[in-house]
């Protein structure tokens, strides 16, 4: 679809605005682990050489950072606790509403 079209209602138009190196990054390191990938993955998301964007990725310092989950260890094994509330049903009492 172009990027202007004509409906019943009007024109609409389609913003095309394309991510910032930042967003491309963040992305980029959300899908893989693996830096080189990380740098394809944000280079073609941006549409910039590779160099560019690997230079940005080390600037940023947060190349090196890992993420890292512990979780307790305890004797007991962990349980599933399900929550579901459920609404009441109330008759609507006719009288009260205006008559």
């Amino acid at each position: 679809m172009s990027g202007a079209w004509k409906t019943k209602y009007g024109k609409r138009r389609v913003k095309n605005e394309p991510p910032t190196l930042e967003d491309a990054i963040f992305a980029a390191r959300g899908l893989t682990d693996d830096f080189q990938q990380q740098v394809e993955v944000a280079a073609s998301l941006m549409g910039k050489p590779e160099d560019e964007v690997r230079a940005a990725m080390l600037k940023s310092g947060q190349a090196k950072k890992q993420l890292t989950l512990v979780q307790p260890t305890t004797g007991r094994s962990q349980r599933t606790v399900v929550v579901e509330r459920i609404t009441t049903r109330r008759s609507l009492d006719k009288r009260r509403f205006g008559s």
